[in-house]
C-alpha cells in the first residue's frame, strides 16, 4: 500500500543562518505544506535567504524555544517537524516521515531521525555511537535530530517551552519515555562547533550544562554558559 504523506509544517528557529540556511532548506524538497523559519533579526540575511528560499519568514524574539513557539503559533500543518538551520535531512526522509506517521496510533507518538555529522573524522563517527546510545538509555534526543509531533499531542504536553535553551530536553522529558520513537533516516548536522571547540571539550561542555538542568539551574544563566 502506497505511504500517505501527512499534511506537515516545519519550523526552523534561526540566528545567524543565512551560510547554512540554503542547505536545510533544499533538502526539504516540494512536499512539505510550509517550511516556516521564525528569525530573531539576525544581521546576516537570514530572513531573505529563508524567504528566497521558499520559506515563510516569521519575526520572533531571540531564544530558540520562543522562536519555535512563534513557528508553531505560524504554523497551519497537522503534523510539526522541528528542526535546526543547520540540520540537513539525508534522502529518504519523507518516506521514513510517511512510514512514521501511517503507523497506528503515530498520533500519540513524537519521532526523532539518528544523528549523523559532516565529518568524516574517527572522533564524529564516536560521538555519533555516543549519541545514539544515550537515545536508547535515557530517551534523550537532542534539537540536532528534529522532532516530529503531531499538534494534539504537542498541545496535551503544554507546547513548546518557551526557553532560551533546553527547550529541546524539556520537551522530550514532558513525552517522555513511551511517547518517543526513531525515524528511519539520518539528521545530519553540521559539526562546525564541535571542529571550533574541540569533540571533547564540546561534548563536555554540553553534558556540563545538561547536568546543570537536571539539577535546576534557570534555563537564562545555561544560556550564558552556552
Amino acid at each position: 500500500m502506497a505511504k500517505r504523506f501527512p499534511d506537515l509544517s516545519v519550523v526552523i528557529p534561526a540566528r545567524n543562518a543565512a551560510a547554512c540556511l540554503p542547505a536545510t532548506l533544499t533538502a526539504l524538497g516540494a512536499w512539505p505544506r510550509e517550511v516556516i523559519v521564525a528569525d530573531c533579526g539576525s544581521p546576516d540575511g537570514t530572513a531573505v535567504v529563508a524567504a528566497e528560499c521558499g520559506a515563510r519568514v516569521v519575526p520572533a524574539p531571540e531564544g530558540r524555544g520562543v522562536q519555535l513557539a512563534a513557528g508553531v503559533a505560524a504554523a497551519a500543518g497537522e503534523w510539526l517537524l522541528l528542526l535546526h538551520a543547520d540540520t540537513v535531512l539525508a534522502e529518504g526522509w519523507a518516506e521514513a516521515v510517511a512510514a512514521f506517521t501511517c503507523e497506528r496510533g503515530a498520533e500519540g507518538r513524537a519521532g526523532y531521525f539518528r544523528f549523523r555529522l559532516d565529518d568524516a573524522s574517527p572522533a564524529a563517527r564516536r560521538l555519533e555511537r555516543l549519541v545514539a546510545l544515550r537515545c536508547r538509555l535515557f530517551a534523550l534526543p537532542y534539537g540536532d535530530q528534529g522532532l516530529l509531533i503531531h499538534r494534539s499531542l504537542l498541545a496535551r504536553v503544554g507546547g513548546i517551552p518557551e526557553l532560551p535553551i533546553m527547550e529541546d530536553v524539556t520537551l522530550v522529558r514532558r513525552l517522555g519515555r513511551a511517547r518517543l520513537a526513531p525515524i528511519g533516516a539520518e539528521a545530519i548536522t553540521s559539526a562546525e562547533r564541535w571542529r571550533r571547540d574541540g569533540y571533547l571539550r564540546r561534548s563536555a561542555r554540553n553534558l556540563a550544562l545538561l547536568s546543570l538542568w537536571a539539577l535546576g539551574v534557570p534555563p537564562r544563566v545555561l544560556a550564558r554558559l552556552y
